[in-house]
């Protein structure tokens, strides 16, 4: 029997179905799909089913030194217990075996730990097939040349595996002892994570530190034959530059007050020219994500989205630092398959009308992957979700703005004088739209300017002094802020958005574009202070560039690895001896992040706190002689912000909660309020009202929170929740199943159309309903459409999906094939299994 392992599961699928010509079955192990045809038996992996980690001797944090951890052996240990049985299993029963999975320094480690596991169960030969692009001609042709693992390559994988290993524990480990900060609460830090977040931390301090100085502008419309156009006014400095942003107010009201007694100004020289604008390169992975980016996906979501589409065959493999197509790519066969469609037929067939199609390349060329581009193999719109289409039309158009011609601009520059003043206005005008005719990511917005000629006398009106301030430098936002991690060195093209990601989700940065936390800026302020080698990144490039030698076999593991230990064990001598400052200066910072303000009772500090069961409240830092608390929401994270409660001088608070993120306010006029708000009685408590006299209340909490409760709690805690936001009417309307009034919200924004919350029981009941739709949307490529439609045909939650036949369902659900159901089916197992 020959057994082919791929990476995941939706892989071995679409390999399984190239390979058999449509005739494999599946059955399932250990919860695990099995594609077999004939004496072919195919599984999908999950990423890394193998981890390491330290011995379990070293997993007590507070009996084991963080240095130790510098010197400690690493174990391998299963992280898929069932993936991992399975693969033993069928490697029992088999004859040989192919690794498949992704060509890349990940794809090859996760390959050889494919190859270990089954070289444990079996003596039997294994191979290695490679490809770009799971397309029908791509694997057919890996499958006919078999080659052998490259060993020096995932031994770099596995020695950034370890390196990071070793950073991220023993530095994370010694921070959280040093600061106190254990639990849920430690502070996370990695080899990778760190001098990203310092790039963050950076421009931030740049922003916070930016002094902005006054200027003014001066801008006046000019109209010849009752067309107006806008021009500026400039002037010439010393240096014989052209300046617009006047310095000086009182320059600046005079050259105003000179331009707003003209009414006409005299033209002076008029300049016409012609640029091209050549069409951009082939996408790479960073330029990829930086034009997702400008679609409004993140790094992460736009990676998701194109390895989606990279396995089911629609485009090239999306992790690749090349931008020169390969010479086997033949342009005009590709553009002539889309141009029988009708998304892209007709901007196809129009490029396959130029004399010569000549793609562009960019700088940088390897031999690994070629850039992204569209495989040739084309979806229709209903097989894939709103998003996947929305990146695959991105990425077919980048390659058709690849093959097209330059575009080219007319510009036209005015200069006018009017009472002894300058003004200037600058044209330009889209002639050959070129490669902006099929890529319209780009910008090819106009500016019109009519034709004068010099000595024209033109109107002169609407003159306007605009008083601005020069502006701090801006944040920069995922794509950039990877694209800068690429010209420093740090992280790897299939890293980069991951580390990003980490930081949201470990509470260091927040917003888009990524704002650090108060968290963020004392690591990084006491890394930099007491080792600064953490956050150094020309320490992070040189590991990466060490583990380029192991993959070129110029390096072994072992010794990339010893020096590692030794670097850090170097970074641990800094660290003991400034143990207890680095202790105080981040207990300190902490504290600071977390602080509200004066305790109205005892007036020392408020504080953020978390319980033993992890909600979050405010209590004193007087704390046991003042036992003051203040609570907080249940749902979210929170932050103290900037903003300061005039009346009772406590910091605002603001709960993070992803998409859910919302202000909460000051915690103590949320107390009030509710403490001032009477509960209003709209009926009886279905679950104890006749028995023992319950009635149901709108009741605001202390939290902010509101919900219609029982007035008998806690005796009775039942309990139905409200919207956090508006003011709730109760109508005369009545549910005629709970007898209860039908209530009516108004946020003040618009009160002509109040969101109609109708009986309190009612409106939870489809509130479950959505919650159960949104675990669906959670999944890849669903969205509220295709929720909607999986719901009509019974599949309202995660557990209904896994239960359900995938063609019986792709015959009742249109646009979904069985092949998708059996994608979420395999993420839903996979889910459950990490859980």
């Amino acid at each position: 029997m020959e057994l082919i392992v791929t990476e995941k599961d939706n892989a071995a699928r679409r390999i399984a179905e190239i390979l058999s010509e449509g005739g494999h079955g599946v059955e399932r192990t250990n919860g695990v799909n099995i594609y077999r045809w004939g004496d072919t038996r195919c599984i999908g992996l999950s990423g890394h089913v193998v981890g390491v980690d330290f011995p379990p001797e070293y997993s007590d944090w507070r009996n084991v030194q963080p240095v130790e951890l510098s010197e400690a052996s690493v174990v391998k240990t299963p992280t898929k217990e069932n993936i991992v049985t399975a693969l033993k299993s069928l490697a029992r029963e088999a004859d040989e075996a192919v690794i498949a999975t992704d060509y890349d320094r990940e794809g090859e480690l996760i390959g050889k730990e494919a190859y270990e596991l089954i070289e444990e169960e079996a003596d039997i030969p294994i191979k290695r097939v490679r490809f770009s692009s799971i397309t029908e001609r791509e694997v057919r042709d890996a499958f006919a040349t078999p080659d052998d693992l490259d060993f020096d390559l995932a031994a770099a994988g596995e020695a950034r595996q370890i390196i990071d290993l070793m950073w991220g524990a023993a530095l994370t480990r010694f921070l959280s002892l040093t600061a106190g900060q254990l639990g849920n609460d430690f502070i996370s830090v990695g080899r990778v994570q760190s001098p990203t977040l310092k790039l963050i931390v950076d421009r931030e301090r740049e922003i916070q530190a930016f002094d902005p100085d006054d200027y003014w502008e001066i801008f006046g419309d000019l109209t010849k034959d009752d067309e107006a156009f806008e021009a500026q006014y400039f002037y010439e400095g010393e240096d014989g530059t052209e300046n617009e942003r006047v310095w000086n107010e009182t320059d600046a009201d005079a050259a105003y007050e000179d331009l707003r007694e003209a009414t006409s100004a005299s033209v002076e020289s008029v300049r016409r020219r012609t640029r091209t604008d050549d069409p951009p390169a082939p996408f790479n992975t960073t330029q990829f994500i930086r034009a997702a980016g400008s679609l409004g996906y993140s790094a992460q979501r736009a990676m998701s989205i194109a390895e989606e589409l990279y396995t089911a065959g629609w485009i090239t493999y999306p992790r690749t630092d090349n931008t020169v197509y390969p010479e086997d790519l033949d342009p005009e066969e590709l553009l002539a398959t889309f141009a029988d469609t009708g998304a892209f037929g007709e901007d196809a067939a129009g490029l396959l009308e130029q004399d010569d199609i000549e793609p562009t390349e960019g700088d940088e060329e390897t031999t690994d992957h070629p850039p992204i581009h569209p495989t040739g193999e084309i979806p229709g719109r209903q097989d894939l979700s709103e998003d996947e289409w929305e990146v695959f039309e991105l990425v077919v158009r980048r390659f058709l703005a690849t093959c097209a011609e330059p575009a080219t601009w007319a510009h036209l520059r005015v200069v006018a004088t009017a009472n002894g003043r300058s003004l200037k206005a600058n044209g330009k005008r889209l002639v050959e739209a070129g490669y902006h005719a099929v890529y319209p990511y780009s910008s090819a917005s106009e500016n019109v300017v009519p034709e004068v000629e010099e000595g024209e006398d033109l109107d002169l009106s609407d003159v306007r002094l605009e008083e601005k301030e020069t502006q701090p430098p801006r944040r920069r936002g995922q794509s950039r802020l990877i694209e800068t991690m690429e010209s420093m060195g740090i992280g790897t093209k299939a890293t980069r958005h991951e580390t990003i990601q980490k930081l949201y989700d470990r509470g260091y940065i927040e917003n888009d574009p990524p704002r650090p936390t108060g968290l963020a800026m004392a690591v990084v302020e006491a890394a930099e202070q007491f080792a600064d080698h953490v956050t150094d990144e020309a320490m992070t490039a040189q590991l990466e560039a060490d583990m380029d030698a192991i993959a070129a076999g110029e390096k072994s593991l072992d010794e990339v690895t010893d020096e590692s230990r030794e670097m850090l064990q170097r970074v641990f001598e800094d660290l003991h001896e400034h143990r207890e400052e680095i202790g105080d200066f981040l207990r300190t910072s902490l504290k600071e992040d977390k602080t509200l303000g004066p305790c109205p009772e005892c007036g020392d500090d408020l504080l953020v706190r978390r319980s033993r069961r992890g909600s979050y409240f405010v209590g004193c830092d007087g704390y046991p002689d003042c036992e003051y608390t203040l609570p907080l929401p249940s749902q979210g994270e929170p932050t103290v912000t900037d903003e300061v409660c005039d009346e009772h001088g406590l910091g605002h608070v603001k709960m993070l909660a992803g998409r859910s993120t919302f202000t909460h306010g000051c915690p103590l006029c949320k107390a009030d309020e509710a403490d001032e708000t009477e509960d209003r009685v709209i009926g009886a408590c279905p679950e104890c009202g006749g028995d023992h006299g319950g009635e149901l209340a709108i009741k605001q909490l202390r939290s902010g929170s509101r919900l219609v409760g029982c007035t008998r709690y806690p005796d009775c805690d039942y309990s139905l929740p409200l919207p956090r936001r508006g003011d709730i009417e109760v109508t005369d309307a009545r549910c005629e199943e709970h007898d209860l009034p039908e209530l009516v919200v108004r946020d003040g924004e618009d009160d002509d159309e109040p969101w109609e919350l109708g009986c309190p029981i009612c409106n939870y009941a489809e509130y479950q309903e959505r919650q159960a739709a949104s675990a669906i949307e959670d999944l890849d490529g669903v969205g509220a459409k295709t929720a909607e439609k999986l719901a009509a045909a019974g599949i309202e939650s995660l557990s209904d999906l896994s239960a359900a036949d995938p063609e019986t369902v792709a015959g009742d659900v249109q646009g979904v094939s069985a092949d998708r159901l059996r994608d979420w089916q395999a993420e839903v197992t996979d889910a459950e299994a990490a859980d």
